[in-house]
């Protein structure tokens, strides 16, 4: 496999705009026939969703997040689904109205997607002395901060995106990268501090915006917060750490081919991964900046251009598709800004990367939660043989073979094998 080339991540512009907020429906009654009687008869009031405001109201418990699907063990020799993980760094909805649109895309395909929303877009530009970087003057944020339109819009596509059974990540919140006090160099305990920003950001946003009569985020984030995605892919090493220690059950933010991930110190490693670039005889992140990059220095180019580019990011990521579903059926991972980078030819790209993936037999469209849920519902010693299977690399004697004997005794060094003897 050639080199990856150029594999830095990117960052996004703080969000904007104005649409109208939405109320969600907590509940109701109804009426039913009773067939032996012939007589109508009141029903029992259906059971109200169990609604806790929390701190200002700008967060709410309301239960169980809907359309999250019970994920169920593989049988012995059964072929595992393909996943797929459509995922967005930054995560704010602004005159654009990406956010929203690609809300349509994933309903339309069956899909749910992970958001990895910026604190700093929770918090008006009047209020960014309210934030406190590690390593930063109060007030800083190399990617800006938002206005009250743009966080009630926000809210919106927020509060939609997770009664349809998407996932609330985080990507933190300034977006510091590089040297200089870039999150690189940050401690654990900075790391801390920052994603507590983060939570209270989300928490807070009622009162940052004079918005209190408004429509809480109809979950607790302190619960629903169990995944990031590090500025620029740097500071993991500690970010990790902290991650354990606050409950948290994955990162995606390293860098690791199309193979099966491991769990590492009880944290899943979802990494992004390296994708073919069609033409160019090497392979770079799944990440549409990162073809930005390699294609036009992360700047805008020809517009001439603009369109062969947003095939070659479409065909990488369905190359990369194709090897893993006639392949090793490894997750495939794929992260994007709502950007529109040269034209806009990536969300594009990104859209009929849906389409061709997620419709498909056997292709599952999951956020990361779905996906962890379903690895953590696995016997080990399957993902154990899973995780020998090679990039593109099918089991060469069919599935049936290959996991058909895999419940058997774990071998050492899996989790669930029997301690050895001395």
């Amino acid at each position: 496999m050639a080199a990856p080339q150029r594999i830095a991540a990117g960052c996004v512009l703080a969000a904007t705009g104005a649409t109208a907020l939405a109320g969600c429906a907590l509940g109701g009654a109804g009426s039913e026939e009773d067939v032996r009687g012939g007589r109508k008869a009141a029903a029992a009031p259906a059971p109200k969703s169990v609604v806790r405001l929390i701190g200002d109201g700008s967060t709410a418990y309301t239960g169980l997040q809907p359309r999250l699907p019970k994920p169920q063990r593989l049988k012995p020799g059964q072929r595992p689904p393909q996943f797929v993980v459509f995922s967005w760094d930054g995560a704010g909805e602004d005159g654009q109205r990406l956010f929203s649109h690609f809300r349509k895309v994933a309903r339309a395909n069956d899909a749910t997607m992970t958001y990895f929303l910026s604190g700093v877009y929770m918090l008006p530009e009047a209020k960014r002395h309210l934030y406190r970087p590690p390593r930063h003057s109060p007030g800083s944020s190399d990617i800006g901060f938002n206005d009250v339109r743009g966080v009630r819009d926000t809210v919106t596509q927020l509060r939609g995106a997770w009664l349809e059974g998407d996932e609330v990540g985080t990507h933190f919140n300034g977006h510091f990268c590089g040297s200089e006090g870039g999150v690189g160099e940050w401690s654990v305990a900075e790391w801390k501090s920052e994603i507590a920003q983060a939570k209270a950001l989300v928490k807070s946003w009622r009162t940052n915006t004079g918005a209190k009569k408004a429509e809480p985020l109809p979950f607790d984030y302190d619960r629903e917060l169990i995944g990031g995605r590090t500025p620029c892919l740097e500071g993991r090493k500690n970010f990790r750490k902290a991650a354990r220690d606050l409950g948290f059950r994955y990162d995606t933010s390293g860098v690791n081919d199309q193979v099966w991930p491991r769990k590492r110190k009880g944290l899943w490693d979802l990494s992004m991964q390296l994708v073919p670039v069609p033409g160019r005889g090497f392979e770079t992140l799944s990440m549409d900046y990162n073809f930005y990059m390699n294609q036009s220095d992360a700047r805008t180019g020809d517009p001439d251009r603009h369109e062969y580019w947003g095939d070659q990011f479409r065909d990488g990521l369905l190359r990369g598709f194709l090897r893993a579903y006639h392949g090793n059926r490894a997750p495939l991972i794929i992260g994007n800004h709502f950007e529109s980078w040269n034209g806009g030819t990536y969300m594009r790209a990104v859209e009929e990367a849906v389409e061709r993936t997620c419709t498909r037999r056997e292709v599952r469209c999951v956020s990361f939660r779905q996906l962890a849920d379903w690895l953590d519902a696995q016997d080990p010693r399957v993902l154990a043989r899973l995780r020998t299977l090679e990039v593109g690399e099918a089991p060469e004697r069919g599935w049936r073979t290959f996991l058909g004997g895999a419940h058997g005794p774990a071998p050492r060094g899996v989790p669930g094998a029997p301690a050895a003897r001395p």
